[in-house]
């Protein structure tokens, strides 16, 4: 008969095997990110350029298989659950898409887009964003 020793590691290792193991610990940090936000009130209402930006940075996470760090953001910043539709975030930024753009995260277009850009001599010029002011953790 096996100790609860053995059990246990027996347990562990077919969880990490089954790549479960990991995904129980991102969920147990996102909970416990949760929990703490709690803790100290209500976030600021996710503005529509945070969601936006979110959506970029979850969609790069995912591809990427990032999933742990993918769900800790989706729970930390209060995004919604399910991701937003390609085509509406696409639209929404005002990108066009051929097929092979397709197949990549909207975040490689846009970088390499400014890494391969020409335009006024290599630089693009940054305006401050309407966000700035509701930013979380940046109060003004």
């Amino acid at each position: 008969m096996a100790t609860i020793s053995e059990l246990k590691d027996a347990v562990r290792q077919t969880l990490e095997s089954r790549g479960v193991m990991g995904q129980l610990k991102a969920r147990i940090r996102a909970e416990v990110f949760s929990a703490l936000d709690e803790q100290r009130g209500a976030r600021p209402s996710l503005s529509h350029d945070n969601l936006l930006i979110n959506e970029l940075i979850r969609e790069y996470l995912e591809f990427n298989k990032y999933r742990h760090t993918a769900s800790v953001l989706t729970a930390e910043s209060g995004q919604p659950e399910t991701p937003l539709d390609r085509q509406f975030l696409a639209a929404e930024l005002r990108v066009s898409e051929d097929a092979s753009s397709k197949s990549v995260p909207l975040l490689y277009g846009l970088v390499s887009h400014f890494l391969n850009s020409s335009d006024n001599r290599g630089k693009v010029l940054l305006r401050g964003a309407a966000v700035s002011i509701s930013a979380p953790g940046h109060d003004s």
